[in-house]
């Protein structure tokens, strides 16, 4: 069993075969098994690492979440404070800043099995047909902005792309719910007005989250992959994806996510995050060796990104000279930004 890595399964009934089997060099994370087991592969060379009590997530969980999982009963006339999401942000506030060690270490290997889940998930797919698209968690179901991104969400779908969100409300959450609607496209305006009766999550992210999973109870297929993080804890993830990989570190949740965008990257309207968006994605690609193929970083709202926040002149300046310019776009409407990709 040497190399051997396995995770979060149940071994109770697999104790002959574990006691006979040679695991010199292999790691066990938090799979379940007999006591007299776990001694036995310890004393015969594997590695295993025992369950973290007091913690409301797995630390070791092998696969991706779904919004049931994230939610609990709130579908159900359940409070959202009471949702597994919810309990795990309030851990983490607990923990203090900076966090000790055992937290440290628990959210450590979280992080690392959700971003391992995440990768098996989006190799099901051709890297170059997976698309990011970031934007603001204050754009309101309801408003032209948020009905734009979910045709951006609706199209990339159509048109064969994967899509990656960051998982949150607002921008995030109609690109999701775009994506989810290709199934049935022609039902799009009708989900719009649904939703549009809970603007927000603010003041109920209860409400607001129980409208949305009545949709998705109604559409229960697609709509991409989210990858928010409880580091913006306040902000509650949205439900529309058919997975979610939701991090503790965002540094590492922005990474992997716009390391997977082998298609391009779009962004809309945003505030600070998506502007640290924007130049986490441009670094790589100014450093990135001669020849590399850098894929498309589009904004998309020029007035906006020219003028509200001015990150594309400074993203130009930045490019000029470089590999990279020839990668970078700024168009006025979401149409436009297909077209960068097709």
């Amino acid at each position: 069993m040497a190399g051997w890595f396995v995770q979060d399964l149940d071994l109770r009934d697999r104790s002959t075969s574990l006691l006979t089997a040679d695991p010199h060099g292999a790691v066990f994370l938090g799979c379940e098994m007999e006591t007299a087991v776990e001694d036995s592969l310890r004393d015969r060379g594997a590695r295993v690492f025992p369950e973290i009590v007091g913690l409301p997530f797995d630390p070791y969980r092998a696969r991706l979440y779904t919004a049931a999982e994230l939610y609990g009963n709130v579908a159900g006339g359940g409070a959202y404070a009471e949702s597994p999401d919810a309990l795990s942000n309030a851990w983490r506030l607990a923990q203090g800043t900076p966090p000790d060690v055992g937290a440290t270490l628990a959210m450590s290997l979280h992080d690392h099995s959700i971003g391992d889940a995440l990768m098996d998930a989006v190799n099901q797919v051709a890297r170059s047909r997976v698309v990011g698209v970031m934007g603001g968690h204050g754009v309101v179901r309801g408003c032209e902005m948020y009905a734009d991104a979910a045709k951006l969400g609706l199209a990339l779908t159509r048109f064969g792309m994967t899509v990656l969100t960051g998982g949150g409300p607002g921008a995030m959450e109609a690109v999701n719910l775009g994506a989810r609607m290709a199934s049935a496209p022609d039902d799009l305006d009708d989900v719009l007005a649904t939703v549009a009766a809970v603007p927000g999550f603010l003041p109920s992210v209860d409400a607001w989250a129980r409208v949305a999973l009545e949709v998705r109870e109604r559409y229960p297929e697609g709509g991409g992959y989210g990858v928010p993080t409880w580091f913006y804890g306040h902000e509650p993830p949205n439900v529309f994806p058919a997975a979610i990989a939701k991090y503790f570190s965002n540094a590492l949740r922005e990474d992997t996510l716009l390391q997977l965008c082998g298609g391009g990257v779009l962004y809309l309207p945003g505030a600070a995050g998506t502007v640290q968006e924007i130049f986490q994605a441009a670094t790589p690609a100014f450093y990135a060796p001669e020849g590399t193929r850098i894929p498309p970083l589009v904004l998309v709202g020029r007035d906006y990104w020219t003028e509200t926040l001015p990150a594309w002149p400074l993203l130009t300046a930045l490019a000029a000279g470089h590999g990279m310019a020839t990668a970078i776009h700024c168009v006025d409407t979401w149409s436009e930004a297909l077209d960068v990709l097709g």
